[in-house]
C-alpha cells in the first residue's frame, strides 16, 4: 500500500509541518509513504499529473482555509480518473464539519483534529483491512461507505511527548521557512481562534526542543517559524528556550507568537541581549478598545501591551510584528481608525491589519447572528459586513490595509512616509488618502515597477496634495538610494553630480583609509541635508554630499 501525503502550501517557501509528523510517526509500519508539497500558485493540471504518476492508493491531504477550495478540485479529479484510488482527509479545515464534509466531497476517509494517533490506527487498519466496505472502529475517524458516514466518536488528546520531531537529515529545506511545534494548546479562548477549542496547553521537554532546534541550526535553516499559539505563556521554558537561541551560534531568525502583556522583566531583559535578527516576535493586539476586546473574550489592556512593545524597541534589536483586526463584533469604522492610529503610535517594525474570518469550529461563528455579521461562505470566510461596520467602509479599510503592506512593512520608506504622514492630522487619515490616490490612478488594478512606487509620491504631492516636489523629491531619492541598485537611478530623481567632484572624492576617502577596494561606493549630491531630515526630522536646505555603501544599507555618511 502506497499513501500519499500531500500539502498544497500557500507559497512554494513554505513548508507543511503536519505531513512530516505523519510520515514520521508511521516510519516503523509496513507501508510505502511519500511527502509531496506543492503551492496554491502551481497550475492544477501540473499538481494532478504528479499525483497520478507517484501511483499511490490512497491520497492524503492537509486541509486549510488557504487551499480547501484547490483540494476539493484535484479530489475530484483524481476520483473522476481512477476511483479506485482512496482519498483521506485532515486538517483544521474539515475537523469541525467532518461528515457533511464528506458527504458534500468526494473522499473515503477525513481525520478529525490532532491527526497523528489516528494516522497510524488508519494505515495499521488499511494494511489488515481485507473487505473494501470492512468499517473501522478508530476513533476521531470518518468513513464514506457509499452514501453512509460512519464515524466512532471523538478521540481524546494524545501523549505530546509521544510525538515524533518530523524533520529528518534528508529533507530538503533550503530557502524554506521551516516550521516547528515546542506546544499545543493556549491558555486564553478569544472567540474567532480554534485554538480555544482545545483546553489546557501541552509542552515537550525544553531539552528535546533544544536538540531540535539544533538540528535546523546546523541545517543552515534561515527562517524557522514556531507554530506555538502564545509561546510565552510559560516563563520558565520561554526563558530556558530563548536563552539556547540567543547564546546558539548561528544567523537564523526564530519566529514566535506571544502575549506581550504577559512579558515580564527577565523575559524582557533577556531578549535585549539577543543578536539582531534572531528574535521576531508576533503580537496579536486585534483592537485597543476595551470594551471590544471583552466581546471577543480577550482580558487585557492596549496600555499594557504598548509598555512592553516599547520596552523591546530600546535595544532595536527585536523584530516586532503587530496585528489588529477589521469586523470585530462592536467595532465600528471610527473604533477602529482609533486602533489604527493608537498602534500606529508605538512604530512597531509591521503592522498587519487582517479582516475577521469565521472559521468553522469558532466561537464567533456561532455568535454571528447576534453581531449581524455577513461573511462568505467560501473560504477563507472573511467578513463581509456587521451591524456595525458597512462592506463600503471594509473597503476603505482594505485600500488602507494594501497601502500599509507595500509602504510601512517594507521598511523602504521610512523617510517618505514620515514626510507624509506628518501632513496629516492623523496616520491613517494619510493612508487612506494614499490608497485612495492609487484606486483613482489604477495602480491597483495594474502592475506597477518596483521604482514607480516611488515615483507614485511625486504624483501623490502634486496632484493630490498640490504641493511643491522639491524637498520631497530629495528624500524620495535618499530612500531609494538607500535600498536599492544604484547602477541605475530613474529619470524622475534629480541627478547633481559632477564627475570632477566625484573623482576628487573617491581620491580623499581613498587616501584617508575610509574607501577600500572591496568597497563599491556610490556618491550622490542633494540639494537638502536629508541625514538631518532622516535623524531630527528638520529640513534643511543645504548641499550635502552623501556616501552610499552598496554592500551595506546602514553605512551612509556625509563627505
Amino acid at each position: 500500500m502506497k499513501i500519499l501525503l500531500t500539502a498544497i502550501n500557500s507559497k512554494f517557501i513554505h513548508s507543511n509541518l503536519a505531513v512530516r509528523y505523519l510520515r514520521e510517526y508511521t516510519r516503523d509500519l509496513d507501508y510505502k509513504c511519500e511527502i509531496k508539497e506543492f503551492s496554491i500558485n502551481d497550475r492544477i493540471e501540473k499538481v494532478f499529473e504528479k499525483i497520478i504518476t507517484e501511483s499511490p492508493d490512497i491520497v492524503a491531504f492537509s486541509c486549510y482555509i488557504w487551499n480547501i477550495e484547490y483540494i476539493r478540485k484535484l479530489a475530484n479529479l483524481i476520483k473522476t480518473l481512477d476511483s479506485r484510488i482512496e482519498i483521506l482527509y485532515g486538517g483544521p479545515e474539515v475537523s469541525y464539519d467532518g461528515k457533511s464534509f464528506l458527504l458534500d466531497n468526494q473522499g473515503d476517509y477525513l481525520i478529525e483534529g490532532e491527526g497523528e494517533a489516528i494516522f497510524r490506527d488508519f494505515v495499521q487498519w488499511r494494511i489488515n483491512k481485507k473487505n473494501y466496505n470492512e468499517t473501522s472502529n478508530i476513533k476521531g475517524l470518518y468513513q464514506k461507505i457509499y452514501s453512509e458516514i460512519m464515524y466512532a466518536g471523538e478521540r481524546e488528546l494524545m501523549n505530546f511527548d509521544k510525538v515524533v520531531f518530523p524533520y529528518k537529515p534528508e529533507d530538503d529545506l533550503k530557502n524554506k521557512i521551516v516550521y516547528y511545534e515546542s506546544s499545543r494548546g493556549c491558555p486564553f479562548n478569544c472567540k474567532y481562534c480554534l485554538s480555544s477549542i482545545s483546553k489546557g496547553v501541552r509542552f515537550l521537554k525544553a531539552e528535546r526542543v533544544k536538540k531540535e532546534l539544533q538540528f535546523f541550526i546546523d541545517k543552515g535553516v534561515r527562517l524557522i517559524k514556531f507554530v506555538d499559539r502564545t509561546f510565552n505563556c510559560n516563563h520558565k521554558f520561554s526563558m530556558e528556550i530563548w536563552k539556547f537561541l540567543i547564546e546558539s551560534d548561528t544567523d537564523a531568525t526564530f519566529h514566535f507568537e506571544i502575549s506581550a502583556d504577559i512579558l515580564n522583566e527577565n523575559e524582557i531583559e533577556l531578549l535585549k541581549t539577543a543578536p539582531k535578527g534572531r528574535i521576531q516576535l508576533e503580537i496579536g493586539v486585534q483592537t485597543t478598545n476595551e470594551e471590544i476586546l471583552k466581546n471577543i473574550n480577550r482580558n487585557i489592556e492596549f496600555k499594557d501591551i504598548k509598555e512592553k512593545v516599547l520596552q523591546l524597541q530600546q535595544n532595536k534589536n527585536i523584530k516586532q510584528h503587530l496585528d489588529l483586526i477589521a469586523g470585530l463584533p462592536g467595532e465600528n469604522y471610527e473604533k477602529f481608525e482609533k486602533s489604527f492610529n493608537d498602534l500606529y503610535s508605538i512604530m512597531p517594525e509591521e503592522i498587519q491589519l487582517g479582516f475577521l474570518k469565521l472559521l468553522k469550529g469558532s466561537a464567533m461563528r456561532y455568535e454571528a447572528k447576534k453581531w449581524g455579521m455577513v461573511y462568505s461562505p467560501y473560504a477563507p470566510y472573511e467578513i463581509l459586513k456587521t451591524d456595525c461596520l458597512s462592506y463600503e467602509e471594509i473597503l476603505k479599510l482594505k485600500k488602507v490595509e494594501e497601502m500599509v503592506d507595500k509602504y510601512y512593512n517594507s521598511e523602504k520608506f521610512g523617510n517618505i512616509l514620515k514626510y507624509f504622514v506628518n501632513k496629516f492630522e492623523k496616520p491613517f487619515d494619510f493612508y487612506f488618502s494614499l490608497g485612495s490616490f492609487f484606486k483613482e490612478k489604477g495602480y491597483f488594478d495594474r502592475n506597477i515597477s518596483s521604482s514607480d512606487y516611488y515615483k507614485v509620491f511625486l504624483e501623490y504631492n502634486e496632484e493630490e496634495l498640490c504641493d511643491d516636489n522639491s524637498d520631497i523629491r530629495e528624500i524620495v531619492k535618499f530612500d531609494y538610494l538607500k535600498f536599492n541598485k544604484k547602477k541605475w537611478i530613474p529619470p524622475f530623481l534629480n541627478r547633481y553630480n559632477d564627475k570632477g567632484v566625484e573623482k576628487e572624492i573617491r581620491n580623499k576617502l581613498k587616501k584617508d583609509g575610509t574607501f577600500t577596494k572591496e568597497q563599491n561606493l556610490h556618491i550622490e549630491k542633494f540639494s537638502m541635508d536629508v541625514l538631518k531630515y532622516e535623524l531630527e526630522n528638520e529640513i534643511v536646505r543645504e548641499e550635502k554630499y552623501i556616501i552610499f555603501d552598496e554592500n551595506n544599507v546602514d553605512n551612509i555618511f556625509y563627505f
